[in-house]
This record gives C-alpha cells, structure tokens and sequence, in this order.
C-alpha cells in the first residue's frame, strides 16, 4: 500500500514541477501583448485568452502535491497545540474532507467537460479557441487530489502503526 501510495504522490510532484513552469508562458504571453499593444500600435486578441487559458492548469495541477507538503492556508489554532492520537484524527480529517471535495469536484466536472468536447464549445471571442482541453483539467486535478489525499491517509495510518 505505501508503493501505491509514494507513486501517487510521485506523479503528483512530477505534475506540479511541469505546471510551475507554466507560469513563465503565462509571463511571456503578456509581455507580447504588452509589447505589442504600447511599442507596436498593435493588440493581440489571443495573447491575454490564452494566458488565462494557461493559468487553469498552473493553478489546478499544483493543488494535490500542496496538499501533501502541507502549503494550502490553514488555520491551525486547534492542530498546533493538537498531540498525539487527537493530532493524527485532526489531519486525517482533513484528509478525509480533501478527500470528498476532490470527489465532489470530479462528479460534478466530468459532465461538464464531456458536454464541452461533444459540442466543440469555443470560447466565442475573436481568438475563439476551443476550450475543452482547459476544461480538462478540473476533473484531471479533482482525481489527483482525491487520489492524493487517500494516499496521505494511507501515510499517515502508516507512520501511526510504526510509531505503536
């Protein structure tokens, strides 16, 4: 179990070094719009749609890994004074909640994206892309998190059984 569990989080780390990479794109599309607009005379319509297409994936497959390193904002007033067994049922009740959000997420996107791809839904502005692919990766970042947050229960259950 801590095999599927250190895979899941691997691909999760895998992911989320691809996307911070993603934010470069979005800073290089911008500078074109900008240098094209104020130095040329000449706006781009496709530059500023597809920066904001870029940030879903920058911002979605960053999620689960956060999840596992702990980055989300907390409020921790409880779980910092919290130890031993009470300290494990608190985070493995965030887990749990990360757990059902992800689930959540993933029913209610999957709909969404499918009907998007079968209708060839474009965004309707000038640039006009198709914009399922962007849709994609909510339901992608949903079971990542879920996933994720399974295999922190399964680390967490792990090092409690080591430490009895």
């Amino acid at each position: 179990m801590i095999f599927l569990c250190q895979r899941i989080t691997a691909l999760n780390r895998l992911l989320f070094t691809g996307a911070k990479w993603l934010v470069y794109a979005i800073v290089l599309l911008m500078l074109w719009e900008v240098l094209s607009r104020y130095l040329f005379n000449s706006p781009t319509s496709w530059a500023p749609e597809l920066a904001t297409l870029t940030f879903g994936p920058y911002f979605l497959l960053g999620g689960p890994y956060l999840l596992h390193l702990g980055g989300h904002v907390a409020v921790d007033i409880i779980s910092e004074k919290a130890t031993g067994s009470f300290a494990t049922a608190l985070k493995l009740a965030g887990l749990v909640l990360a757990a059902v959000t992800g689930a959540i997420l993933l029913w209610f996107s999957l709909p969404l994206v499918w009907q998007s791809f079968s209708y060839g839904e474009t965004s309707y502005s000038a640039f006009n892309p198709v914009i399922w692919p962007a849709k994609a990766f909510l339901p992608l970042a949903a079971l990542l998190l879920l996933l994720q947050a399974l295999a922190d229960v399964g680390f967490t259950l792990s090092s409690q059984k080591e430490a009895a």
